[in-house]
């Protein structure tokens, strides 16, 4: 079996557990399906809203009576909130631009690839803002924002971010003008 077939085989059975877990009313709602082309994204309701902007690529997401830790998926912003480093170059601007796109109380709907913690526990997912769609995770690289980080196997984005990254860099946007 190769590895892209594997990897559907992952997503389908991680999209059915879920859905089985939100049946009992357990775990976070996320919508999972494997598209042709491998996106693994579907069109569906909010499931949650975000309690708490931590930082850049990490927010809390209040999910039925469960608040969920989010780390974004594929991006990474400059720290701001480890203790034992200092606050990255550019580290305020893009937790303060992620607030900016999801102040507290905004629906926003997580979509899981083939891993769906990290070794923090945290949820990775890929976040959409529910009102119009935005895809949270690349307009922070778009922007400048963020860098990309990608950690297989949750690649369904990865060329969609590098080629986002590249521009930003090309156009000197965001942490591309400001950080060396």
């Amino acid at each position: 079996m190769t590895y892209p077939r594997r990897a559907v085989l992952l997503v389908t059975l991680l999209g059915t557990l879920v859905a089985c877990a939100n049946d009992r009313g357990a775990g976070p709602s996320t919508s999972t399906s494997t598209a042709p082309g491998g996106s693994l994204e579907q069109k569906a309701p909010p499931n949650g809203a975000v309690s708490k902007v931590v930082d850049g690529d990490t927010i809390h997401v209040k999910v039925g009576k469960a608040t969920e830790k989010v780390r974004f998926i594929g991006v990474d912003t400059p720290e701001t909130v480890d203790r034992r480093r200092p606050v990255g170059c550019y580290g305020r601007e893009a937790s303060d631009f992620t607030k900016s796109l999801l102040p507290q109380g905004t629906a926003v709907r997580l979509v899981l690839d083939v891993e769906a913690r990290d070794r923090y526990k945290r949820l990775l997912a890929y976040v959409y803002r529910a009102n119009d769609d935005m895809f949270v995770n690349a307009e922070l690289v778009r922007a400048g924002y963020a860098n990309t980080l990608t950690i297989p196997p949750n690649v369904a984005h990865a060329d969609e971010f590098a080629k986002l990254a590249a521009d930003a860099r090309s156009q000197q946007r965001g942490l591309w003008r400001y950080c060396p």
